[in-house]
C-alpha cells in the first residue's frame, strides 16, 4: 500500500507506517493544484488543510481512501469521492481541547485587551489607566452554538471560569443539557439576545452555512463578544465586519475568508483589520498535544485499512439507503451459496443495498442479512429456498 502525505505531520507518523511495511511518499507542501500531478498510484491520500478537488480524485488511478488529519472534511470534494467509491475518513475529537483552549484565550484577550497591552509595552508605552477598564467574565452569560466535542470542552472551561452557559444545537435535548449543566435555548433567536458572549462551535455543512445571520448578529447585546473558532462560512462575515466596525460588538476569530493555502502568504481581510477584532491564524488545532493525537489517529486509520480493509471514522457512508426490505438467509457455509442467492435477486432485478454475512460457531452454517431495494416475489423466494442443500431458511421482512 502506498500513502501520499500532502501536508505536514510529525515524522513519527511516517516512521510508524513504514515500520508496518507501508510505503510513504512525503510531500508536505503540496498545493491543491499540484495534487493532480503528484497523486500518481497512491492508494491513500492524507491531507490537513490542502484542498482535494474533483480533478485530483478523477486522476488518481488507485486512490481508495482520503484521510483528513483533523475533524472537518469541507476541504475534500465529497461528491467526487462518493462518485468514485472512495472512502473519506477523519480524526474527530482529537483537537477538541486545543480549539476550546484557543476560544477561551480569545475571550480573555478581548476582555483584558492583552494583545494591545503587549504591543504598547513593546513600544515602550506604559498605559495602566487605559487597560484597567476590563469587565471580567465571571458571572457573565455565554451562549454556546454547537455542542459537539469542541463545544462540550468549551462549556467545561467556561463553567470553570464561573460563567453561566446557555447552549443550542439541533441535537441538544433537555436531558443532554441537564447532563452538561447548561440551560437549553430552543432557538438561536432565543439564545443571542440573552448573552454577553457567543461562542460558535459548528461543523461546516450545507445546513450550517451562514447559519449565524445578519439578524442574529444585530440582536446581540451592545459590546457583546462574538467568538468563532469553527469555520468562517457559518456566519455572515460582512455583517460581522459592519457590527464590529461600528463598535456594536467585539470579535475573536480564528477563521476568515480568503485564508491563503500557503502557510506564509500575504493576507488581507476587512474583518481581521478592525481594532476591536482579535484574530489568530487558523491555529485552533495547532498544539503539539493535538497534532500528536491526530497523528496517532491517522496511523490507526491507515493501519486498520491496510490490515483489515475496514475504515475507521468513515464519514461518507450513507446514513440511509433506499432499502425497503430485509432478507435474512440462514445457509450452509460453503462456496457458491451466496452467489446463487445473489443470482436469483439479479434475475428479479432487485438491487442489494447492504450485505452482512456472519458465521455460526463451528463454521458449518452462516446467516446473511440482505437489505433490498425491492420486494422479492414468492417465486424468487421459492427459488432461493429450493436449494435446501445450501439454504436452511429465508425470511423476508418489510423495513419500517
Amino acid at each position: 500500500m502506498k500513502v501520499l502525505f500532502a501536508d505536514n505531520l510529525p515524522q513519527r507518523t511516517i516512521e510508524s507506517l513504514e515500520a508496518a511495511g507501508i510505503q510513504v511518499v512525503n510531500k508536505p507542501k503540496t498545493k491543491a493544484e499540484e495534487l493532480v500531478s503528484v497523486i500518481g498510484d497512491a492508494d491513500v491520500l492524507v491531507v490537513r488543510s490542502t484542498e482535494v478537488h474533483a480533478d485530483c480524485i478523477a486522476s488518481a488511478s488507485n486512490l481508495s481512501l482520503i484521510v483528513r488529519a483533523g475533524a472537518g472534511v469541507n476541504n475534500i470534494d465529497m461528491k467526487a469521492a462518493n462518485a468514485r467509491g472512495i472512502y473519506v475518513s477523519n480524526c474527530p475529537g482529537k483537537n477538541s481541547i486545543a480549539v476550546a483552549e484557543l476560544a477561551m484565550g480569545l475571550l480573555l484577550s478581548i476582555d483584558r485587551r492583552i494583545p494591545d497591552n503587549v504591543t504598547d509595552l513593546r513600544n515602550g508605552k506604559w498605559n495602566k489607566s487605559e487597560y484597567s477598564k476590563a469587565d471580567g467574565i465571571f458571572g457573565k452569560t455565554v451562549g454556546v452554538v454547537g455542542t459537539g466535542q469542541i463545544g462540550k470542552e468549551f462549556i467545561r472551561r467556561a463553567q470553570a471560569f464561573g460563567m453561566n452557559v446557555i447552549a443550542w444545537s439541533r441535537s441538544l435535548t433537555q436531558e443532554k443539557a441537564d447532563a452538561l449543566g447548561v440551560q437549553r435555548a430552543a432557538s438561536l433567536q432565543e439564545l443571542f439576545p440573552q448573552c454577553d458572549v457567543i461562542s460558535v462551535h459548528l461543523a461546516l455543512k450545507p445546513e450550517t452555512k451562514k447559519l449565524i445571520t445578519r439578524e442574529l448578529i444585530a440582536s446581540m447585546r451592545p459590546k457583546a463578544i462574538f467568538l468563532n473558532t469553527s469555520r468562517w462560512e457559518v456566519a455572515d462575515e460582512q455583517a460581522l465586519t459592519e457590527a464590529a466596525g461600528n463598535g456594536a460588538i467585539r470579535i475573536g476569530a480564528d477563521v476568515f475568508s480568503g485564508e491563503p493555502e500557503d502557510k506564509t502568504s500575504p493576507f488581507t481581510n476587512p474583518l481581521a483589520a478592525l481594532p476591536n477584532v482579535y484574530g489568530t491564524h487558523h491555529i485552533g488545532a495547532s498544539t503539539e498535544q493535538a497534532q500528536n493525537a491526530i497523528a496517532d489517529e491517522t496511523v490507526a486509520i491507515i493501519r486498520q485499512y491496510a490490515e483489515r480493509g475496514t475504515v475507521k471514522n468513515w464519514v461518507n457512508k450513507a446514513k440511509s439507503t433506499p432499502a425497503k426490505f430485509q432478507l435474512v438467509v440462514r445457509h450452509y457455509d460453503k462456496p457458491g451459496v451466496l452467489a446463487n442467492v445473489f443470482n436469483e435477486l439479479k434475475s428479479a432485478e432487485i438491487n442489494i443495498q447492504e450485505v452482512e454475512n456472519l458465521i455460526f460457531e463451528g463454521t458449518m452454517t452462516a446467516s446473511c442479512t440482505l437489505k433490498l431495494e425491492g420486494r422479492p416475489s414468492a417465486s424468487t423466494l421459492s427459488a432461493i429456498t429450493a436449494r435446501n442443500h445450501e439454504v436452511i431458511q429465508a425470511q423476508l421482512v418489510e423495513l419500517s
